[in-house]
């Protein structure tokens, strides 16, 4: 009876979470894609045109294009969970979800699943605009797949905890501004790692999104800065981390009953 009402409210909670990206799409999915178009077209064509072949053979716009799908994902991903579980806050309907006969591991399931949907489905919206521009071959999709969605789960697991401690609507966007930027910008994203000397290419290697745009770089390209298999055992060693200090939190109910 526990088991069924926990998966009653799993699939409430992240249908709602759904719906709710689909009923705003022109703030949800729309704002993303132009961005990333812009990129495409500054970075890929302007920029771009100046470069000739890259690592592997590939043009500098083919390389960017794993890098910026990237990037479009963990930034919707962070930002749709942040906003929604602060705005739950907001307005206190989280005190109905906890004083409702749920699993703490059901409400943070259900917020994940409804921004990883929203992280992969502008990933997609990116990667098909991308082939605008150029063409592309996906080398291991099952690699690829498994990356974008690690990916858009580990920053998913970041904006809940972000959004937990959160007292106002501007601490939602400090983490994105100081953080998430810098390290997505130092990541990889617009560049191969081996073109650093020492120390940045150390540094580099302790930057956890290098790790995310690689692996999902060598599901489309082939090629990768870093060992794919370390990639994945970072991506999951990061899940495992936010997934139990996110549990922990809402155990103790920081930020929501004080």
């Amino acid at each position: 009876m526990i088991r069924h009402t926990n998966l009653i409210a799993l699939y409430t909670i992240s249908r709602r979470e759904i719906v709710r990206i689909v009923r705003i799409w022109t703030q949800t999915l729309i704002p993303p894609v132009i961005t990333m178009t812009l990129y495409f077209v500054i970075f890929g064509k302007l920029i771009g045109s100046q470069i000739h072949e890259v690592a592997g053979g590939f043009t500098y716009m083919q390389y960017i294009v794993p890098g910026l799908v990237m990037m479009s994902i963990i930034n919707n991903s962070y930002m749709n969970i942040s906003s929604s579980f602060f705005g739950a806050k907001f307005q206190r309907s989280v005190e109905e979800m906890l004083v409702a006969p749920m699993a703490n591991w059901v409400i943070l399931a259900g917020y994940v699943i409804g921004s990883v949907a929203r992280g992969l489905v502008v990933g997609l919206l990116v990667l098909v605009i991308a082939l605008f521009f150029t063409s592309l071959h996906v080398a291991h999709p099952l690699v690829a797949l498994a990356s974008v969605t690690l990916g858009a789960t580990i920053f998913a697991l970041a904006g809940f905890i972000n959004a937990m401690y959160a007292k106002k609507f501007d601490d939602i966007a400090l983490v994105p501004t100081f953080v998430i930027t810098p390290l997505t910008y130092l990541g990889g994203v617009f560049y191969s790692i081996s073109m650093l000397g020492e120390p940045w290419q150390a540094i580099s290697r302790i930057n956890p999104i290098l790790y995310m745009v690689n692996a999902f770089r060598f599901g489309i390209l082939g090629i990768s800065d870093v060992s794919v298999g370390w990639a994945f055992v970072v991506m999951l060693a990061f899940v495992a981390a936010l997934s139990i200090l996110a549990l922990q939190l809402l155990k103790r109910g920081i930020g929501l009953r004080s």
